[in-house]
């Protein structure tokens, strides 16, 4: 199979989709890849690099669409790129389409086969190409928030960690998923106090018993959640529903319970965001304040460091890219579950529940898509 890489090109993203140890992969099991010219830059690898691997580099995106049967992103396409992607190609990528109708637009007019990183599973039903950007964003949410909180960056001036003889800041943590341990862990290294707030009962006994007093859990209720808003100085929103939209755990009203100059960072803002007040921001324009608390809610988070975020990504991608190179995608989209609840569109039908019901469109399951493309195919020969 023909794999394109192209550049990326949301605002201040940096990441690749496949790096030179992968294409390495890649052309030895028989395939061959196109890389758009100078897309590994940002993540330190250049196009000698590629070649060397035994890379095709063009210079256009609309050349790598163009020849490409799939191509392998890190974010989902912009407008632009939807509108070059045709029905016989393949989109592997992060998706997050149920925040975003105008995207999922353009890819059910493309109909091309799109499958989203973000609702893969595996055997357990885990996450497994959504686990190592969340954990660099649960990890990066401290720093954020961390920075946010200084009053250079519009917040009240707390230093999170403390110091002898005065208190440490509060970090509130919304989710005890991935995002949520990560930046829970981060938070307790900095030497602050720590609050994480969840409904599973098992996740927190699991916490608990690995920190012991370093972390504070809490089963999450309306009222434990605003009880912890009024203490805390950075709060963390690390709820995830996988491809739905994130639920709103904390309303503007709510806002009004904050410390000024506290700071809430959304790392669910890729699927909506879980504070009512929250906007999509970039790493140009990361941060800004609603009823005197600061918000960041940079929507790709990892891209900032990208050289980490691009080989743990591609790392875990990379199997998944060999299996759909290897064998027909309807294949191995009956074969493999999870694969197939990666699959978010396919011919225009919207294959994700979490995605139709955010955006009120039809559900069409995947394994009843199949059959009937498969009945009519026959039909036709």
């Amino acid at each position: 199979m023909l794999i394109g890489v192209p550049s990326e090109i949301k605002n201040h993203e940096y990441r690749v989709g496949v790096t030179p140890d992968g294409v390495v992969e890649l052309i030895a099991a028989g395939h061959s890849v196109l890389v758009q010219a100078q897309a590994g830059l940002g993540s330190g690898y250049s196009d000698e690099d590629y070649q060397a691997a035994g890379a095709t580099i063009v210079g256009t995106a609309e050349e790598v669409y163009a020849r490409a049967k799939m191509v392998v992103k890190v974010k989902e396409p912009q407008p632009s790129e939807c509108r070059m992607l045709r029905p016989d190609q393949l989109l592997f990528a992060y998706l997050h389409l149920a925040a975003d109708p105008e995207s999922t637009r353009l890819l059910q007019e493309s109909g091309a086969t799109c499958i989203a990183f973000e609702t893969v599973t595996d055997s357990y039903g885990r996450l497994p190409l959504l686990a190592p950007m969340s954990e660099i964003a649960g990890r990066m949410s401290v720093q954020a928030g961390a920075h946010c909180v200084e009053k250079s960056a519009g917040g009240s001036g707390v230093l999170l960690g403390g110091v002898p003889g005065v208190e440490p800041g509060c970090v509130l943590v919304l989710g005890g998923g991935s995002v949520g341990l990560n930046a829970a862990r981060m938070a307790a290294g900095l030497g602050a106090r720590v609050v994480l707030l969840d409904r599973n009962l098992d996740r927190l006994r699991e916490i608990d018993e690995k920190f012991g007093d370093r972390i504070t859990t809490v089963y999450s209720t309306q009222a434990s959640i605003e009880n912890y808003l009024r203490q805390a100085d950075v709060v963390i929103g690390a709820v995830l529903l996988p491809g739905a939209a994130a639920p709103k755990l904390v309303t503007r009203a709510m806002l009004g319970l904050m410390k000024p100059g506290s700071v809430l960072v959304d790392v669910a803002i890729d699927q909506g965001g879980c504070f009512a007040t929250s906007r999509a921001t970039t790493h140009a324009n990361p941060s800004y304040t609603v009823d005197g608390i600061v918000h960041y809610c940079v929507a790709n988070m990892p891209g900032a460091v990208a050289r980490t975020s691009t080989q743990a990504l591609a790392q875990a991608t990379l199997p998944y890219v060999l299996k759909l190179a290897s064998t027909p995608v309807e294949t191995l989209l009956r074969q493999n579950e999870g694969l197939r609840n990666g699959l978010n569109l396919y011919r225009g039908a919207v294959t994700c529940d979490g995605v139709a019901q955010a955006l009120g469109l039809p559900f069409e399951p995947a394994l009843e898509v199949l059959s009937v493309i498969d009945s009519t195919e026959n039909e036709a020969a």
